[in-house]
């Protein structure tokens, strides 16, 4: 196949890097939620109780403290990573679709952009939530920004947070449910493209 054919290295490893954060994003924020809010407080945590790294913190803090800083650190992260995602889209034309039918070409392409959209406004709204809120951002222990307080604003982006996040989720099992019929039902190249081979 044709480099013409193809998408870019870089666009293969952004692609498989950021879906692998999301789906971690993800696992992340239902295990977080489930914390109590009052849990014991200490420095060092065996980081998901997997007895492989242990987490070790400057002041003490509860699991939930611990595993929501994560979140915002992975989250500010990404938000970064998609920004040179969506860079490296628009400066590199992407390969044509195998798609003949124009329904589904426009399908694909809409969905796309939705899904590019969305990936930028879950992280970012996250990160505008813990702008607005008492605590600011530390990303990895390094302070980014304070806290605003302001509970209305945070509250406003929590929802929006959520609400992506939501639709960001069914979109993805969209995206997935029509690469498999590619695979499956067209038997076209369109999975191979996005590999490194």
């Amino acid at each position: 196949m044709s480099s013409t054919q193809r998408y870019t290295k870089v666009a293969v490893i952004l692609h498989w890097l950021i879906a692998l954060a999301i789906a971690g994003m993800f696992a992340l924020g239902w295990y977080m939620t489930g914390l109590p809010k009052d849990g014991p407080k200490q420095t060092e945590f065996d980081l998901f109780g997997w007895g492989i790294y242990t987490w070790q913190m400057d002041e003490a803090g509860s699991a939930r403290t611990l595993y929501f800083n994560l979140h915002k650190s992975l989250g500010f992260t990404l938000l970064w990573l998609v920004v040179f995602r969506v860079f490296w889209r628009v400066s590199h034309t992407p390969p044509a679709m195998l798609i003949h039918s124009t329904f589904e070409r426009k399908l694909a392409t809409a969905a796309h952009h939705f899904l590019y959209v969305l990936m930028v406004a879950m992280p970012l709204t996250g990160v505008l939530m813990t702008l607005y809120s008492k605590y600011g951002l530390k990303w990895f222990g390094l302070e980014v920004f304070g806290g605003l307080d302001n509970a209305d604003l945070r509250d406003i982006f929590k929802d929006s947070h959520e609400l992506f996040a939501t639709i960001l989720l069914v979109v993805i099992i969209l995206h997935i449910v029509g690469a498999l019929k590619h695979y499956f039902i067209d038997k076209d190249k369109t999975l191979s493209r996005m590999t490194l081979k």
